[in-house]
């Protein structure tokens, strides 16, 4: 049965399954659908208003969004950047962090982006994997998180194919151009994950990871 947690959250990864090894972090959002804000269609709803095709149409506003992972140091550093993981860059060289691809609509049900890890690959010089979100190209296209809905964090155990745990954020982030969602970390012999939640107005995943260096 998959555990809801909230922002601030921390859950023991072995206590979800024993001995968990393989798993798969799936990010996941939506665009949001406002109004048509055509005056053609806008009058035609008015003067139609018995209409309601007319009256609920809506639009989709494409927004394409980044998601990505951060291999840390005990000190939040990062190492160089063969330890960011994103659509540039899909695998740290040892493969125990992998990204599965870039989606650019953010359109469908499911995961949008999703990143696979080998907890007894990752080096020893890891204790943790932040996962963030950014905006693409937000200062040219004039695009925010308040263009988005339902963004959630989800962690499988990829052996099977379960849901250990999922993060849906509730809060809007109107202005905002990245999120850290959330971070999977050691503690002791295991792994932990927590749920974040964090926004900024960084503007890319460079400025974001400068947070790290």
């Amino acid at each position: 049965m998959t555990i809801n947690i909230q922002k601030g959250q921390k859950i023991e990864l072995s206590k979800c399954h024993e001995g968990l090894n393989n798993i798969l972090v799936g990010l996941g959002w939506d665009p949001v659908k406002r109004p048509n804000e055509s005056p053609v269609k806008n009058f035609l709803s008015k003067f139609f208003s018995g209409n309601s095709q007319l009256d609920m149409e809506e639009v989709v506003h494409e927004i394409d969004c980044d998601a990505f992972a951060i291999m840390l140091d005990e000190n939040y550093k990062i190492k160089n950047r063969d330890y960011l993981i994103y659509y540039g860059n899909l695998a740290e060289p040892g493969g125990s962090v992998r990204h599965m691809g870039d989606n650019t609509t953010g359109e469908g049900e499911g995961d949008d982006e999703e990143i696979r890890i080998a907890l007894s690959k990752v080096p020893s010089d890891v204790q943790h994997i932040v996962f963030a979100v950014t905006v693409y190209d937000c200062e040219d296209k004039k695009q925010d998180f308040g263009l988005i809905k339902g963004a959630f964090i989800r962690v499988v155990d990829d052996s099977n194919g379960k849901e250990l745990l999922k993060y849906n954020l509730s809060e809007r982030f109107e202005g905002k151009t990245a999120i850290i969602i959330g971070e999977v970390y050691r503690r002791g012999q295991g792994w932990k994950f927590a749920a974040i939640g964090e926004s900024t107005a960084d503007k890319s995943i460079g400025e974001l990871i400068k947070r790290y260096r």
